[in-house]
């Protein structure tokens, strides 16, 4: 499925916000930088782990020409999970869809003054729980581009549509293309900017994530005691 985000140079003098309900990592205290680093490193060494045992190891994009390093793509820590709970009961019998963004190959080129161009595939592991309703869910995600000093310069939202059948997880790789940062001068390179993925989630789904709590993608689709803890990993 291929997609695309396009900036025009009339989006450098705009400053965007965030969706009220995805935090950027590092605000809020001086500690509180260092404690989503440390969360971002945990989940990292998670997903290697699971994509060894799962075999989900996703080809790399193909390398592009470019005169300068790339801009930094990541997942947004608050935002890189999607967990439904009937009547907000975090247990594991009251989950609907859910999602985790697995991991984003990407790609980009430029040089000499012209704008950097990127791609990237972004990899979705989607799963539907005890209380989701049918068998198909439209998932929505966005991509921000930002510069060094954290301000997002462009924003885009897209649909996810995913049709489980008869599956209770499901993988799924979105392709974003035609990503055209303009660039100042010849001499900005692509580590001035970085790219940013995450779900479009609710502040208490933002909450959720941010405590480090997290059930597997499909859980609950075994009877469980509407009362359980909500597990960690």
């Amino acid at each position: 499925m291929r997609r695309l985000i396009l900036l025009t140079a009339a989006a450098f003098m705009v400053v965007a916000p965030f969706a009220a309900h995805a935090q950027y990592p590092g605000g809020g205290g001086s500690g509180r930088g260092a404690d989503d680093q440390r969360k971002q490193q945990e989940e990292d060494a998670k997903k290697k782990k699971r994509d060894k045992d799962w075999g989900n190891n996703q080809a790399a994009l193909p390398q592009m020409r470019n005169a300068g390093p790339c801009p930094f793509v990541k997942t947004l820590y608050d935002a890189g999970r999607y967990v439904e709970f009937k009547d907000d009961r975090e247990a594991s019998a009251n989950v609907g869809f859910s999602g985790e963004i697995q991991g984003i190959s990407a790609g980009c080129a430029y040089k000499d003054d012209e704008p950097i161009k990127l791609e990237m595939d972004i990899l979705f592991e989607l799963g539907k729980g005890p209380q989701a309703q049918g068998s198909s869910k439209t998932y929505h995600y966005w991509v921000a581009v930002t510069d060094r000093n954290r301000e997002v310069i462009a924003r885009q939202n897209f649909d996810l549509p995913v049709n489980f059948g008869d599956k209770d997880r499901v993988y799924v790789t979105d392709s974003v293309a035609n990503i055209v940062i303009p660039r100042g001068a010849a001499t900005t390179s692509g580590a001035n900017f970085e790219v940013l993925v995450g779900f479009d989630v609710t502040p208490k789904m933002a909450e959720f994530n941010r405590l480090g709590k997290r059930f597997r993608v499909n859980a609950g689709a075994t009877t469980v005691a509407a009362g359980d803890p909500a597990p960690r990993r």
